[in-house]
């Protein structure tokens, strides 16, 4: 795994000049700029109710291919805004529950040294296969090696980039199918409250509508203890995305609605990011990305 990881290295020799390479990929890429382009939703599919392709999507949107327009996005924002938020301190504990779309993983790198147990929700079977090809070490699974070398990059601890990857896919041992329909959502499983729960881009997937966004982010947060951590990762104003020739759907919302949701469901915001898209590529309309730290306020 480490011989892969370098094989890739030469490209990521560090955070900066990755950023550098994508911003000259975006101003070299004959694809459509799409800023003041919305998508037509009419016809998209429906992310937890039609086929869902997680490794095409994976390709698409975070891995280190040359044509990837999206790692300032989506790799680098979540990545540091995360590593700001555990390293502060005030995000810790026992229990972890992650529910984010597909079979992404990166975003967890940061959490595994503070959490003794990562719990990952999933809706779909194929998310799980291709995430447990991964965890296991499997032949072809995809490579999180770009991700990785991020983390200990920011950490100053480049020389253990093989420890990080072995932490984290000890970490990931809990890898549970839920559904959303159910009021357990894991039944026949009931799961202990979690310290912290991260919702990564899920809800901007499932929901059509504000009702249907204030429903889920509900359910989520009966999932923490009382005064539990909910960090919420997702793009701003998208009405759908592409991933190979499916369209889907998502919900569009703007950082004011993102608040008011989160405090209506009694959470103190902790810290809020914001991020103004810069990508050139027809494959998505988001116009930012958003980060929300939030505590459960206990007088709730």
């Amino acid at each position: 795994m480490i011989s892969k990881c370098f094989r890739h290295s030469h490209a990521l020799t560090d955070s900066y000049l990755l950023y550098e390479d994508l911003v000259n990929q975006c101003k070299k890429s004959h694809q459509s700029v799409i800023q003041d382009y919305v998508m037509d939703s009419s016809t998209c599919k429906r992310y937890h109710e039609d086929d869902f392709d997680s490794r095409q999507s994976l390709e698409d949107y975070v891995s280190d291919k040359p044509d990837m327009v999206f790692a300032e996005d989506t790799l680098i924002f979540p990545i540091e805004n995360l590593t700001k938020t555990f390293t502060e301190g005030h995000v810790k504990g026992d229990i972890l529950i992650d529910l984010t779309v597909g079979s992404m993983v990166h975003h967890l790198f940061a959490a595994c040294e503070f959490f003794k147990h990562i719990i990952v929700l999933k809706m779909r079977d194929r998310c799980i296969m291709e995430l447990k090809r991964w965890v296991d070490s499997r032949t072809g699974a995809f490579e999180w090696c770009h991700a990785t070398k991020l983390h200990v990059d920011r950490a100053g601890k480049s020389d253990q980039l093989e420890d990080k990857e072995g932490k984290v896919r000890l970490a990931l041992q809990h890898v549970v199918k839920c559904d959303l329909n159910k009021e357990n959502m894991m039944d026949p499983i009931v799961l202990p409250p979690a310290d912290c729960v991260i919702s990564g881009w899920l809800l901007d997937y499932i929901c059509k509508n504000q009702e249907d966004f204030m429903r889920y982010l509900r359910k989520f947060s009966s999932l923490l203890k009382p005064g539990g951590r909910f960090v919420l990762i997702g793009c701003l104003e998208m009405s759908s995305f592409i991933v190979g020739k499916d369209k889907f759907h998502a919900f569009s919302y703007n950082e004011d609605f993102a608040r008011k949701a989160l405090v209506g469901e009694g959470f103190i915001i902790d810290r809020c990011e914001t991020k103004k898209r810069t990508v050139v590529s027809d494959l998505t309309d988001y116009k930012g990305m958003i980060f929300i730290a939030a505590h459960k306020d206990t007088q709730v």
